[in-house]
């Protein structure tokens, strides 16, 4: 880096301004570069991660170290070693790890989204900021430098620092969408920059005739090869990291070492590693990697890249302060003021110039946005390591080579200081980081629901013995938790009034639907993690919502999705084609008379798997000859061999012809490959008799220019063995229909989940109750749209449905028992080796699902009783249902029940799709309540296999409450009423306790889930562990809740009340978690218990 002999001239090499008669062998610059560290992790704990001032700082520290060598002769054995050191060394040792890092940070979606923003605005900034800087560099610089100097300088300082460019908008608040513009603009000025060095670099090496030719071609080369190159190293990582076998150090080890060999390999190859890492960078995302490995990484990748921007500053220090100072003038403090200040005029510019661009494509572009933009051109560590080069690649003596340092480093530290806390100032004055008062509503909401979950806890630990000694008033005064931007309904007001603007319910609504995108992408990524839903499908889903997240008034539905991923699309059409091509032998149609035994032994040769496979043979025989037909040089020398070739390849497709007619007789014609056979063998006698045309008129030009068309028409002979291709084309197409189709089934089963996790969580993203009432019903509506999805999905192909069925539950379970496992072993239950054994066993079975089967055909109807959950998988009860059961088929839009019809029975659906809509859904609440319930006026739902139709009616044999309509075939096992009830009466009270059981357990799941904090409801859960029951109260009697052994009670049917308050509780929901007697107001009321853990121990 510090290079001190002169070109063509022979003097020793000079360290600090001496000759280096003092340099020891021994590794000493380790200590000072360990030492570097050390101090910058020193400042980074002193001043609280404020990098310009630790950058600054640490230049100072190694300009003070410089100056010691140079003063100082046992300095040099420290700091030679890194100035003897080729900057190129430097360049490839920290440039890779920067730019991985800063391109890791880009949201891709959102560059995908918004790239010819980016594009114009980072490739125009830089456009404009090399030519004006290269222009005041030549016209204002005191030190003549040469024109290639000039050029060189103003390009690597126009350079963005796509790591200190971000670095003060990261945690105050700002739009992700505007810090990843600015992230993106920074690697494009720095792509450009880099890659100019490098064909610069390759410039001289070319030849002196087209060299601009070689530039256009290189430049062109290094995009294109430098995708492919990150591309496929994302592929490679991406696959290493889904091992489940491998432990966070492995994961680790192989991420950090693929970033460089992704860039010394596209290096290697001539192309670009920085575009190579870019494109690598911006393929992988937190899908990319195992739970928890995420946040390793990229907290490793920060560490390492500010230990490369340390190094580097302190490097440029030391050699900065190796040099003579006494050159240093009052001119150079101000030049450097009028490139700092050139830099951010030129930005301020080009940022007026293409502000329309911006305002007609970006929507939510402004004036403030743009003044971000433009003080966001932050200098740093990319610029300063270029920098040195100026020098290297100059071939005459340019004097005082060290002021391009020199001025790089005032100009960036002038950047990081300045500009960072402009941009910072700015984004506060200008209100992009002032949170909305809706959205401090809605955190108020939510913070709110965090304090009610907290008192409830501390109510039910009083409860405890163990607990009753404690200072309950002290524990919750520091478990209390404000708000520090808290909004009371006066200050609401009051802020309507100053501003002269109420929130209408349209802006709410906006805010709620971006908090609805962000629960449903974290629902998404929490389903991948819990191993519920596949890679491909949540990263689809994921950037489905960021597609669709940035639409104003927008929610995703799952319409939007299925067209972000067209499962139908040419795969479909492919098949069709290839199924329609396929040659299908009817036999049956062909059968000769058995008096004719002529025919019947043709018949038996034109049917045989020898026949087709001769003709299969004939034709790639016939390759050969072609070849020779068709390269002219060597077709002069078997002229007579070749036509005999063609006659003898045309009678044998005559007599194959000849054969299938006398058995197909007038149907040969109805198979397509036929026609082609039969062309073949017109075109063939047309070619004969050209041929024999040619050779007794040989110099008639219209005959031999229609030889030539026919020989290459004899290319078709070759499309027969396509036909033998056709089965494993057919085969393969079916595959991947399948794999769509999986993929498109576990999206949308991602995507109800999500709906779900969503509905849990909108009342504390509300501000008001009619926004509140907005949400639920577009989410309500999207989940059944993606539940009517679901079943069209299983109708069309139910064989690959049931196997990922299969294979979800599998993983379930598995997740399940390892989670258990992990539990077992903390407790030191297990011990570790053992431990370790099974956890291998268990993740041995999870991989193999790999190799599960994409299809397994469905069981039979006798074989779905077991699944009904409240026969428990009990041999007596299945027997006797399947003595009673039978099968029911319905067409599509038969009705199965009417709604205010007697139920006949129950009807669980084997396959196929039901809807069930109606007005009576009211759980059980008496008819002089029902408006003070506020129930809802009409209720829709979708069924699908698994389910069961009719169970509530029948138990309380009321009128059915809904109509159910076949939405496809449906096929359905009929148990009916009278049947049941004499189950109830042979296995009293067991069976109808079970039902009951069971339908409370969906009602709390669909309705009321929201309130049970980390419950598990489900009937298996139930069923191992007795982990809720079910209370029944009927009317005017009373019981007390929330004694000590109960944790929840869940009102399913009828309704309660408060007899110390006499407020009212309507089914369904969450009774309030305060000790307190309740009494029935409904004939029949039903409370689902969840009692305390240790009652369950």
């Amino acid at each position: 880096m510090n290079k001190s002999l002169q070109k063509g001239n022979q003097i020793p090499d000079l360290l600090c301004g001496k000759p280096d008669t003092l340099t020891s062998k021994d590794p000493h610059f380790m200590l000072l570069s360990f030492f570097i560290i050390f101090v910058a992790g020193i400042l980074r704990i002193i001043l609280k991660s404020y990098e310009p001032v630790i950058l600054t700082l640490l230049s100072l520290f190694g300009f003070c170290i410089g100056l010691l060598g140079r003063e100082f002769t046992q300095m040099q054995q420290f700091i030679y070693p890194l100035l003897k050191t080729n900057n190129y060394v430097y360049l490839n040792t920290f440039l890779p790890i920067m730019i991985f890092t800063a391109a890791l940070e880009m949201d891709f979606y959102i560059l995908k989204h918004m790239f010819w923003q980016i594009f114009i605005t980072g490739i125009t900034n830089f456009s404009a900021a090399a030519i004006l800087i290269g222009y005041i560099i030549i016209k204002f610089n005191k030190y003549k430098w040469d024109i290639q100097s000039c050029l060189l300088f103003s390009i690597f300082i126009s350079i963005i620092d796509p790591l200190q460019s971000v670095n003060p908008l990261k945690n105050i608040g700002i739009s992700k969408v505007l810090v990843d513009i600015i992230r993106g603009e920074s690697l494009i000025s720095c792509t450009i920059g880099i890659v100019f060095f490098g064909n610069f670099r390759n410039f001289r090496r070319w030849p002196s005739f087209f060299k601009e030719l070689y530039t256009l071609g290189g430049l062109l080369l290094d995009f294109i090869g430098s995708f492919f190159v990150g591309s496929w190293s994302a592929k490679i990582i991406q696959y290493m990291l889904a091992d489940i076998f491998g432990d966070t150090v492995t994961n680790v080890i192989l991420c950090f070492s693929m970033v460089y060999l992704t860039f010394y390999v596209a290096e290697f190859l001539g192309f670009s590693g920085i575009i190579a890492l870019i494109v690598l960078g911006l393929l992988l995302d937190s899908l990319s990697f195992r739970p928890g490995i995420d946040i390793i990484m990229t907290k490793f990748l920060s560490m390492l890249s500010f230990s490369c921007q340390a190094f580097i500053f302190t490097l440029i220090g030391i050699v900065i302060g190796c040099e003579d100072i006494r050159y240093l003038e009052f001119h150079n403090l101000v030049f450097t003021v009028i490139l700092f200040v050139t830099l951010n005029i030129t930005r301020m510019i080009t940022m007026m110039l293409i502000t329309p661009i911006l305002l007609h494509s970006y929507c939510e572009f402004n004036w403030k946005r743009g003044i971000i933009i433009i003080w966001s051109g932050i200098k740093g560590s990319f610029n300063l390591i270029l920098v040195p080069d100026i020098y290297n690649f100059n071939e005459e003596n340019i004097a005082l080579p060290q002021m391009f340092l020199v001025y790089a480093l005032l100009v960036s530290i002038l950047s990081m200081i300045v500009n960072s806390n402009l941009v910072t100032h700015s984004a506060m004055t200008s209100g992009l980081c002032v949170i909305s008062l809706p959205r401090k509503m809605a955190m108020q909401n939510a913070i709110h629901h965090i304090q009610e979950v907290l008192d409830n806890t501390i109510m039910i630990s009083k409860t405890e013995n163990i607990l009753t000694n404690i200072i309950w008033s002290t524990v919750e005064e520091k478990t209390k938790i404000e708000y520090p931007d808290h909004v009371s309904p006066d200050q609401f007001l009051e802020s309507i009034e100053k501003n002269d603007i109420s929130p209408t319910d349209e802006v709410l609504l906006e805010e709620a639907r971006l908090h609805v995108a962000i629960i449903q992408m974290s629902s998404f990524e929490t389903q991948y993690k819990e191993g519920s839903l596949s890679e491909a499908a949540a990263r689809t889903l994921i950037a489905a919502s960021k597609t669709y997240g940035t639409v104003k008034g927008k929610f995703m539905s799952i319409y939007d999705v299925s067209s972000y991923v067209k499962t139908k699309s040419w795969l479909m059409k492919l098949k069709k084609i290839l199924v329609f091509l396929s040659y299908h032998k009817d036999k049956i149609d062909f059968l000769p008379p058995e008096k004719s035994k002529i025919r019947s032994q043709i018949y038996a040769i034109v049917f045989s798997e020898e026949f087709q496979y001769i003709g299969y043979i004939a034709t790639l025989l016939y390759v050969f000859p072609m070849m020779i037909h068709m390269w002219p040089t060597v077709n002069d020398c078997y002229v007579v061999g070749l036509v005999v070739v063609n006659y003898y390849f045309v009678f044998l497709c005559i007599v194959e012809a000849t054969l299938k007619i006398i058995i197909m007789k007038n149907k040969y014609f109805h198979h397509s490959w036929n026609h082609l056979e039969f062309y073949v063998i017109i075109i063939g006698l047309i070619d004969i008799i050209c041929i024999h045309l040619v050779r007794q008129k040989p110099r008639d030009i219209l005959l031999i220019q229609c030889s030539i068309i026919l020989g290459f028409l004899r290319l078709i002979r070759f499309f027969r063995i396509f036909k033998m291709l056709l089965p494993t084309l057919v085969n393969v197409t079916e595959e991947h229909i399948k794999k769509r189709l999986s993929l498109m089934y576990c999206i949308t089963k991602g995507y109800i989940q999500g709906q779900e996790d969503t509905k849990l969580l909108i009342k504390q993203i509300s501000t008001r109750e009619s926004i509140f009432q907005k949400l639920y019903e577009i989410l309500e509506m999207n989940r059944r749209d993606a539940v009517k999805e679901l079943g069209l999905i299983e109708r069309e192909c139910r064989e690959v449905v049931i196997a990922l069925k299969t294979k979800q539950a599998i993983r379930s379970v598995l997740g399940k028992a390892l989670k258990n496992l992990r539990f077992l072993c903390s407790r030191g239950i297990i011990d570790k080796i053992e431990g370790t054994k099974m956890n291998k066993l268990f993740l041995i079975k999870i991989k193999s699902l790999n190799n599960f089967p994409m299809s397994i055909p469905p069981p039979t109807p006798e074989k779905f009783l077991p699944s009904i959950v409240w026969l428990e998988n009990k041999d007596v009860l299945i027997e006797f249902f399947k003595e009673k059961a039978q099968l029911a088929f319905f067409d599509y839009g038969d009705i199965i029940c009417k709604e205010g019809d007697m139920p006949q029975g129950i009807y669980l659906i084997i396959s196929g799709m039901a809807s069930l809509s109606g007005t009576l859904l009211n759980f059980g609440i008496h008819p002089t309540l029902k408006k003070e319930a506020k129930l809802p006026k009409t209720y829709t739902e979708f069924l699908t296999s698994g389910d069961i139709i009719g169970e509530l009616s029948c138990l309380l044999k009321r009128e059915m409450g809904y109509t159910a309509t076949c939405e496809t075939i449906l096929q359905a096992c009929f148990i009916s009423l009278e049947d049941l009830y004499e189950g109830f009466n042979i296995f009293w009270s067991f069976l109808e306790d079970k039902i009951w059981l069971k339908v409370a357990i969906n009602i709390a799941n669909q309705y009321i889930k929201a309130g049970v904090i980390n419950e598990e409801l489900t009937y298996p859960k139930n069923l191992e562990q007795n982990h809720v029951f079910l209370e029944n109260l009927s009317r005017y009697s009373e019981m007390f809740i929330y004694d000590n052994p109960m944790k929840y009670a869940l009102l399913v049917y009828g309704s309660v009340i408060n007899i110390a308050t006499e407020e009212s509780y309507f089914a369904p929901c969450l009774i309030p978690m305060e000790f307190c007697q309740i009494q029935g107001t409904s004939d029949i009321n039903k409370l689902l218990i969840v009692p305390k853990e240790d009652l369950l121990e």
